[in-house]
């Protein structure tokens, strides 16, 4: 079941703190754009499928990854595709979304996906291993 896109990016708007939503949008692209580098099969297609289909579109026709990225140069490589970003606000922007990725996936979804992932994913997706009930993984304001 895809998600609306308004719904998808106004979770994203408010998880990561922006002031709009086309920056929600602008941040989304870039991390979906990554994450479809290292998703695979029938798992990246079953995301596309559970996100709005402007996303889902960017998903599938992702940035070229030479190597899965562990989540730090993940974090880094979107810090340098977002004008202006840090590691600090790029980690907040990553977790932002991916939150609201694992949300939109599910529980089934989202374990298959951190199966195609480095370690340590899990923490950006808001589903720290071995923790109930998962949420946002950190909880510092991003302008600090």
């Amino acid at each position: 079941m895809r998600t609306n896109q308004d719904a998808f990016l106004s979770a994203v708007q408010e998880r990561g703190e922006y002031p709009t939503q086309a920056e929600a949008e602008r941040v989304s692209r870039v991390v979906l754009a990554l994450l479809g580098a290292h998703l695979v099969g029938e798992v990246r297609k079953e995301l596309a499928d559970r996100i709005p289909e402007t996303l889902a579109r960017i998903l599938l026709n992702p940035l070229q990854a030479h190597e899965p990225l562990p989540p730090e140069r993940f974090i880094r490589a979107t810090a340098a595709w977002i004008e202006g970003a840090t590691e600090k606000t790029a980690a907040w922007d990553v977790s932002a979304v991916l939150s609201v990725v694992a949300d939109s996936a599910g529980e089934d979804l989202t374990h298959r996906i951190l199966l195609q992932l480095p370690p340590g994913y899990d923490l950006l997706f808001g589903h720290p291993q071995g923790v109930e009930g998962g949420g946002m993984c950190g909880t510092a304001d991003r302008r600090s």
